[in-house]
């Protein structure tokens, strides 16, 4: 697994293995905007996950998920800040985001 020092660098490096999809974290499911494609916890995986912690400033705790489709076929990333989503997921995203497959944990 590939190790970044930024967030920009872990998107920039996760694009050039063909995670090209920008995804959001909605409710119950990840959306990409540009191409009107949903996915529900049970039709993507975790590949990859990259966790960036600031020793001094909060607002540097970000995770980028690269997330593939159970099929292959669809290939994009999610970022998040540690907790920012928490009161308005269900429990099945929760549980989907907390999985901790190749992860990495990057103090910046």
């Amino acid at each position: 697994m590939q190790y970044y020092d930024t967030v920009v660098g872990a998107l920039k490096g996760l694009k050039e293995k063909g995670f090209t999809l920008d995804f959001n974290i909605s409710f119950d499911s990840i959306k990409c905007e540009e191409v009107d494609i949903c996915l529900n916890p049970h039709e993507f995986e975790i590949v990859e996950t990259y966790r960036f912690e600031g020793d001094t400033n909060p607002s540097d705790q970000d995770i980028v998920y690269a997330i593939e489709s159970k099929d292959g076929t669809i290939k994009g990333t999610i970022t998040s800040a540690y907790g920012m989503y928490a009161d308005t997921l269900n429990s099945e995203m929760i549980k989907k985001l907390s999985q901790q497959n190749n992860s990495t944990t990057i103090k910046i």
